[in-house]
């Protein structure tokens, strides 16, 4: 495959950025997205020229941190997918791909396509635990959780913290990421002992990053490679009003 890549480049996030376009030949289609930008980076040392940085790490799916910006679309053109995990088989030869990283406030651009998401740990450290000793691992049948409230639990629990849902939302909102975190706890039993200040204090924080405020058009939910479900966001709401009324009763 010949490709033409137009990616961005950017020193850091003081200094502004451009895109620079690069000229690819004999990449296969079997190559994986950032298996194809290794090649690129090969070339570029080989010629002598600063390589274009990334974020990776596991690339198999769970880590959320192949984070682009590929043809517009956070992770690219496949639904339910990371960017380690796009194939070059999912575009065409001659294509012109764009590449650039994620755009918004709270992800400061630390190199190229690397963003800062120091963010996303303020806000899970505001809340997203439990402080229960739950002791050793229990036999299963020895909590009762209804079926539905677990499977719930674990689809929410699914969310890998890549910040796709940020990118995605025209208001760079993080509503889909924080409502997967209180609503993973909200749901066991583990998670009662501080349910009526999690939520509060996890919209707190997320407000004190800089996110936006969510309208519900749902391209968090459309972009989110685990396909978190917008039903948490409504639960989020619900936790959200439950602490407020709480702490003013109080």
């Amino acid at each position: 495959m010949r490709l033409t890549l137009k990616v961005w480049r950017q020193s850091n996030n003081n200094t502004a950025g451009n895109f620079e376009n690069y000229n690819l030949e004999g990449i296969s289609p079997d190559m994986s997205f950032l298996e194809m930008f290794d090649v690129l980076n090969e070339q570029l040392v080989e010629g002598n020229k600063e390589p274009v940085a990334f974020d990776h790490d596991c690339r198999e799916g769970i880590c959320g941190m192949c984070s682009m910006y590929i043809n517009g679309q956070p992770h690219g053109p496949l639904q339910g997918v990371t960017t380690c995990q796009l194939h070059m088989r999912s575009f065409n030869d001659g294509d012109t791909i764009v590449v650039e990283p994620w755009r918004a406030g709270a992800f400061p651009v630390i190199k190229d396509l690397v963003v800062n998401r120091d963010a996303f740990d303020r806000i899970i450290a505001a809340g997203g635990f439990i402080s229960v000793n739950t002791g050793n691992a229990q036999d299963a049948n020895s909590l009762p959780i209804p079926k539905e409230a677990a499977d719930d639990a674990f689809s929410a629990a699914a969310c890998i913290g890549c910040g796709a849902c940020v990118a995605a939302c025209k208001n760079a909102s993080a509503m889909l990421f924080v409502s997967a975190k209180v609503s993973q706890l909200a749901l066991l039993p583990q998670g009662q002992a501080e349910r009526t200040i999690r939520a509060e204090k996890m919209v707190a924080q997320m407000d004190a990053e800089g996110f936006g405020a969510c309208t519900n058009t749902g391209a968090c939910s459309a972009e989110c490679p685990k396909e978190i479900s917008l039903e948490n966001i409504a639960r989020l709401n619900r936790e959200y009003l439950g602490a407020k009324l709480s702490s003013t009763a109080v």
